[in-house]
């Protein structure tokens, strides 16, 4: 982690007056970078009774870089089903009670679900404090759509359910995302292939850390190059959407047909979006073939 800007313990202070309302808040921390922290983030965690972590190794360490005084307490998979009746009841008293993860966005494959439904059903709020996160992370530096995607999480730990897993997402349009360590990641892309096909992928690691990296191709490529240069710590995985066949425009022709004779190009785009759920730049592609018009314009 990148050292920490040295007025951050002065501006946690100043939070302490600023009292913050009952309940539980769901607190991004940084993945790597120390720069990332929220001033809302500090002032949760400069005020809460209590900060929930999942390693109190790892929440002390990012505590000393910012001079927050808090005393974390574990909350993970080991011990929910002990801990969480006690944190119920200090949300009855009326306690600020925030939740951490080791790092990025909590409850995204981190412990904290059962907690805050259980929260919500006694009647407490629920406040997310957003921040970091890797799954978003990935997805703004792989260079793959971003209009639809799908978060898939860890996939199996072994081939045939992992495979079982990616036949029941092979047929999806939109980007998908993974989580994965790297270790496992060799055996992770070949079944892809396997299952997917040769599509359009991107590995991000390190994320938002001074050694970050992008390693974008082919998922076949992708695989080769693991072998020769293979990366530590977890890793995200973003894989291109099956690719969609131009007969299925048929299915919004009339449609568009119908909106192009009574208003604009992108008004009519709009229309059968709405309607359909199409992709935007698909059926903009086709109004403009429609239409005849010379050149598509990049609208985003």
């Amino acid at each position: 982690m990148t050292e920490a800007r040295p007025d951050w313990p002065q501006i946690a202070e100043n939070f302490r007056h600023n009292p913050l309302a009952p309940g539980l808040y769901i607190v991004a921390t940084p993945i790597g970078n120390l720069g990332d922290m929220t001033l809302r983030a500090l002032h949760v965690l400069s005020t809460a009774d209590c900060v929930l972590c999942e390693d109190k190794r790892v929440s002390t360490r990012l505590f000393s870089a910012y001079g927050l005084k808090a005393t974390p307490q574990t909350y993970n998979d080991h011990n929910a089903a002990t801990v969480r009746p006690q944190i119920l009841g200090r949300l009855d008293k009326g306690d600020v009670i925030a939740i951490i993860s080791d790092a990025g966005t909590p409850l995204v494959s981190d412990p904290g679900y059962k907690l805050v439904r259980m929260a919500l059903d006694r009647g407490h709020r629920v406040y997310p404090v957003p921040g970091a996160s890797a799954l978003m992370a990935g997805l703004m530096g792989a260079g793959l759509a971003t209009d639809r995607f799908t978060f898939a999480g860890f996939p199996p730990n072994r081939g045939p359910a992992r495979r079982a897993f990616f036949e029941g997402l092979a047929a999806r349009a939109e980007t998908l995302i993974f989580f994965e360590a790297a270790r496992r990641l060799g055996a992770m892309l070949a079944d892809l292939v396997e299952v997917f096909g040769d599509r359009e992928a991107a590995i991000g690691r390190e994320l938002t850390k001074r050694y970050e990296e992008f390693r974008r191709a082919p998922l076949s490529e992708l695989r080769a190059g693991l072998e020769a240069a293979p990366p530590k710590g977890e890793c995200v995985l973003l894989v291109a959407g099956k690719p969609q066949e131009k007969e299925k425009s048929s299915a919004y022709d009339g449609l568009l047909h119908n909106a192009l004779g009574k208003t604009s190009v992108r008004a009519a785009v709009d229309a059968v979006v709405l309607v359909t759920g199409a992709r935007r730049r698909e059926v903009y592609q086709r109004a403009l073939e429609i239409t005849g018009a010379d050149e598509a314009q990049d609208e985003t």
